[in-house]
């Protein structure tokens, strides 16, 4: 089904069409016999939720003064700051004080090749790339694979998913989150909204921005705990979850004992959600703008095509988040039919080449009003406006739940 009209996110490539695919591919899931077409406008303006997010009235910081593009000796790099310890690996490589200017990086990178400065700042712990030119030829490649691959990786009983209401189609379905930023957290605040019982763990030694929480948090309980000291614990919420969502890099995983072979083994009842920046079990970490660089995006989003751009939202990984909700609903399903564990995974670079095989625009079309609906809830004492859902589905609610104090709660169910 075509939008009644564009999702207005103006943009050379089919960002608006990519994103009205995404929400409606969570609405078939919930109801593949009653589907109801979402509003091109609320799709856009969950896509720049960011943009619509106040705390106390005010808008906050979402970007590092780190987290951008630099020229260098012979190009440009891109590079992503926002969490203190990535900031910290990043001038700890290009060998400037821990508060350097932004002046005095771009000074030191522009005496560098762009390769070897990213290789120098991921090496040590950092996050940078060069900003490339498209290929063709890759993205035709990563296109023979799945958007989102599902398959069965394990054998267990039928689950039958349990009795729920019109509103709630996913009460009484269990996820254990163990994602972060924008893409995991995205597809996780989407099964809560329809209803599931979701369960965040995150480190306590890396805090999550309140900003991105608070836009991505809905409906969730949110609880601290480390996953490798804790393992029994951890073990005992996988025995009674129906779905785990995982958003660390691969080789990370496969360390905790987490990775999807490891956990299909163990647990042969999951649902097993996995989203990465790139594809393979050896990728590197990675964002959404990081992969626009590297994909070839940011160049055919230049405005000047001297200087590279960005997309008009961070898409990919809006796109990614809904579309993986989508599968594991799906998922869930033929797990109530046949029984069975099930895997469905996809990454942002896989986004990304959807997008660029998808038809395109000789210039950014121009951006349509729209009016976003929010909604209001206090956390913490702190009032805070978020965009309203995008997802429908015959019954759906009109308002996310609150979402609760970051690391507030107690990991159980």
């Amino acid at each position: 089904m075509e939008p009644p009209h564009p999702v207005p996110l103006p943009s050379r490539l089919a960002v608006g069409e990519l994103a009205w695919r995404s929400v409606c591919a969570v609405g078939r899931a919930l109801s593949p016999d009653n589907f109801r077409p979402p509003d091109p406008g609320q799709i856009a303006a969950a896509y720049r939720s960011d943009r619509q997010l106040r705390i106390d009235g005010e808008v906050p910081d979402v970007w590092s003064p780190l987290s951008r593009f630099w020229r260098t000796a012979d190009g440009w790099v891109r590079t992503h700051g926002n969490y203190p310890h990535h900031a910290s690996a990043l001038t700890a490589a290009l060998r400037v004080p821990p508060h350097a200017s932004p002046e005095d990086i771009s000074s030191r990178l522009a005496t560098m090749a762009s390769d070897v400065a990213a290789y120098e700042i991921t090496a040590a712990g950092g996050l940078c790339v060069t900003v490339r030119r498209e290929d063709p030829q890759r993205d035709a490649m990563l296109r023979r694979h799945p958007l989102v691959e599902t398959r069965r990786v394990a054998d267990s009983p039928a689950r039958p998913l349990p009795l729920h209401s019109v509103t709630a189609p996913l009460s009484g379905v269990r996820v254990l989150d163990l994602t972060r930023v924008i893409a995991g957290p995205v597809a996780t605040r989407t099964l809560a909204f329809a209803g599931a019982d979701v369960l965040r763990l995150d480190p306590p030694h890396l805090p999550e921005p309140e900003w991105q929480h608070l836009d991505t948090g809905h409906g969730k309980r949110t609880a601290l705990l480390d996953v490798g000291a804790e393992s029994a614990r951890v073990e005992s919420l996988l025995a009674d979850a129906d779905v785990v969502a995982l958003g660390y890099r691969p080789s990370a995983l496969a360390r905790l004992g987490l990775s999807p072979a490891a956990l299909a083994r163990r647990h042969p009842h999951l649902v097993i959600a996995q989203l990465s920046a790139w594809p393979g079990d050896d990728s590197p970490r990675g964002f959404d703008s990081l992969v626009q660089a590297e994909s070839g995006i940011s160049w055919i989003e230049s405005a000047d095509g001297g200087s590279p751009g960005a997309l008009p939202a961070q898409a990919l990984d809006h796109s990614a988040g809904y579309l993986l909700a989508a599968a594991v609903i799906t998922a869930l399903r033929r797990r109530a039919e046949v029984g069975g564990g099930w895997l469905v995974r996809t990454s942002l670079r896989r986004v990304a080449a959807e997008l660029l095989g998808m038809p395109r625009r000789p210039v950014p079309a121009p951006a349509d009003e729209y009016e976003a609906r929010t909604q209001e809830f206090e956390v913490a004492g702190r009032r805070v406006t978020t965009v309203a859902p995008a997802v429908l589905w015959p019954g759906a609610p009109a308002r996310f739940r609150p979402a609760r104090p970051w690391g507030g709660d107690t990991p159980e169910w």
